[in-house]
């Protein structure tokens, strides 16, 4: 990557001429002139919440040429957005449905007047969604508003109703909402009703400084003051003008401060039902109450409300709170439950930690079976550790077949799956302690021990203690040892890879020959041979495929590789899972004495010294650092390689 030639001030320079570009003043019927050229200037703030996700560029799963996005999704329409694309992983659909929303709503449909409300499981990532819609509605481009109007309205409130029909023919728009009190009153005592002299000013977004971003967090039972959502009167006015002078109104509330942006609720539901009536009229009618004896104030608003799933059972419960309940559109937001997306989470989480220790390969991967395991649900079709593999799109090979269990039937009998289990700050916690005991860095075997003792000191219910505790000291125990036995495998293989290449190779040639009845050509001296049938079983009984099921297995494999080479994919020995897996299996047993000799020797002769070396080098090599490449070793000694 080439140096970076630019100076501080040049950057700085750069920023401060582009917004400068895009700010704008002008008068009302300059602005006329602007919404005429280009009419989407005058959005509402769903279509600009819309436009703001979209603008960076949406993919379609279903043209991805990736096998395991097959099997994840097969014909089911997901769409990616790059908009949530870095930040967020494992939780497309419900993506899906938060756009589809803001869509719906942009075209005046009924989303436009309902409210977003995310539901789901503690650290499932509800909020981040919500900051991250706030984000892009600060980063889009500004918006237009009246100068001096304490809510920045719409610049075309300024039209008399009598006269929109005619502009929204002429600027091809639609045309809702009425001025503000404030703006009212501005308009007759400061502009004696000529509204085309009224300023229009550019204005940008700001969550903290409080423009087109309102936040209502919890609010004290006892002190529910709507004075929060829909401002208030500036008592010390009172002295200089009358009480029923718009001049005294301090439109500061949530619903104020969002509007034509974004007000969000937090927690919502730990707020009594009456605090939330301001909600019904906020999105049904798009008016609030103003403060005192002002009558009403037109909001455009996208209200976004989110909360766990036992308020919202405890909310909806209440029948008495079915005028809301009709107002919002629920969004659940469940734990991801695919393996490969819940490692890139915790990939990125530390990747903006100040975590700088080694981390040996499959910790994460550990860490990671560990969340989902703890977040699905029993199923009488397979085990949890099959079901953990399917949802993360792999193909898992049963009695030497690949399995034909659906993984949208296994979604479909378990809807709650993801709305329970351990949350990514329990793994978090756990990787922290890990790396406070352990300074030189982590690797699957402490960070297990970690989870391991923060489930036995965490206050859980016996029973999920007791499935927790099972997951890490047997299933993820088992679990890790094949991972690590192929690992030690690849580093003890010279060219692992090219060796089940060759493999695979002569196994095809050979497994043709004998399907075909014909003979096997030699590749080095083209003598014709017959097939190898001890060979072939030497494969195939590495995954329980003897007698009279090799014939099948051997048609099954040509049929499969011959429907590839159609396709014009290209033939590997990643290409059958059960044939990989029969030759990875055949490799690992073919080094298996070797390695349990060496690594189990507590000394060893030059020979054996030598070879120990080179495992460890191999190891260095596949991203473990010498450290961590002993303790596995040390590990597999004492676990894998029992006497």
């Amino acid at each position: 990557m080439g140096e970076d030639k630019r100076t501080f001030a040049d950057i700085i320079a750069k920023d401060r001429e582009q917004r400068e570009h895009k700010a704008w003043r002008g008068t009302f019927i300059d602005y006329l002139e602007k919404v005429k050229a280009d009419p989407t200037i005058a959005t509402l703030a769903h279509a600009r919440m819309y436009r703001a996700i979209t603008r960076d560029g949406v993919s379609d799963l279903s043209e991805v040429a990736d096998p395991r996005i097959r099997r994840l999704y097969g014909d089911e329409p997901i769409r990616v957005y790059n908009f949530f694309k870095d930040e967020f992983f494992g939780i497309e659909r419900t993506i899906q449905q938060i756009v589809r929303y803001f869509h719906s709503a942009a075209l005046h449909g009924e989303e436009s007047r309902q409210v977003l409300y995310l539901m789901g499981p503690v650290g499932a990532g509800k909020s981040s969604l919500v900051e991250k819609l706030q984000r892009g509605l600060e980063g889009a481009d500004p918006v237009y508003a009246i100068d001096g109007c304490p809510m920045r309205e719409e610049p075309l409130h300024l039209i008399p109703r009598h006269l929109r029909k005619e502009f929204e023919k002429m600027l091809d728009v639609h045309i809702e909402g009425e001025l503000c009190p404030v703006c009212r009153h501005r308009l007759k005592e400061e502009f004696n009703g000529r509204y085309e002299d009224v300023p229009v000013v550019t204005v940008t977004f700001s969550k903290h400084e409080r423009r087109g971003v309102g936040v209502v967090p919890p609010v004290d039972p006892n002190n529910q003051d709507t004075s929060v959502l829909i401002g208030s009167e500036d008592i010390s006015k009172l002295d200089t003008y009358s009480e029923g002078d718009p001049r005294v109104l301090d439109l500061n509330g949530a619903f104020n401060v969002g509007n034509r942006g974004m007000t969000e609720f937090i927690e919502v539901f730990k707020n009594e039902a009456e605090y939330l009536h301001t909600m019904i009229t906020a999105t049904q009618e798009k008016f609030i109450p103003a403060p005192g004896r002002h009558g009403t104030v037109y909001v455009d608003t996208v209200i976004v409300a989110h909360s766990n799933e036992a308020e919202w059972q405890k909310f909806k419960g209440d029948h008495t709170n079915e005028a809301i309940l009709d107002r919002i559109v629920v969004v659940k937001v469940p734990y991801n439950l695919c393996l490969t997306e819940e490692i890139r989470i915790y990939e990125k989480m530390l990747e903006h930690s100040e975590f700088r220790a080694h981390i040996a390969p499959h910790t994460l991967e550990v860490a990671s079976m560990f969340a989902i395991l703890s977040r699905l649900e029993p199923t009488s079709k397979c085990d949890l550790m099959t079901k953990l593999h399917l949802y993360n799109g792999e193909e898992v090979v049963e009695k030497g077949r690949n399995s034909k269990v659906n993984v949208r039937e296994l979604r479909e009998e378990a809807r709650r799956e993801g709305m329970f289990g351990v949350s990514t700050r329990f793994i978090m916690k756990a990787l922290d302690n890990a790396l406070t005991e352990n300074p030189e860095g982590i690797n699957p075997i402490n960070v297990r021990e970690s989870l391991i003792n923060m489930v036995k000191s965490t206050d859980l219910p016996d029973d999920t203690r007791k499935r927790y505790l099972e997951f890490l000291q047997d299933t993820l125990h088992k679990a890790y040892l094949e991972i690590l036995e192929k690992e030690i495998t690849k580093a003890f293989v010279y060219s692992f890879e090219e060796q089940a290449e060759s493999l695979f190779q002569n196994y095809l040639d050979h497994a043709e020959a004998y399907v075909n009845k014909t003979r096997v050509k030699d590749r080095n001296t083209a003598e014709e041979l017959q097939p190898d049938e001890g060979f072939l079983k030497s494969v195939e009984e590495q995954i329980a495929i003897v007698g009279s099921a090799a014939d099948g297995f051997r048609q099954e494999v040509m049929a499969y590789l011959w429907a590839a080479a159609r396709r014009d994919e290209k033939v590997s020995y990643h290409s059958y899972e059960p044939l990989k897996e029969a030759i990875e299996k055949k490799l690992m047993s073919s080094v298996r004495d070797m390695s349990r000799i060496i690594t189990k020797a507590r000394t060893r002769d030059e020979e054996q010294a030598k070879k120990y070396d080179d495992l460890v080098a191999g190891l260095i090599e596949r991203g473990y650092d010498e450290h961590s490449a002993e303790v596995v070793l040390k590990y597999a000694a004492n676990n894998l390689w029992k006497d």
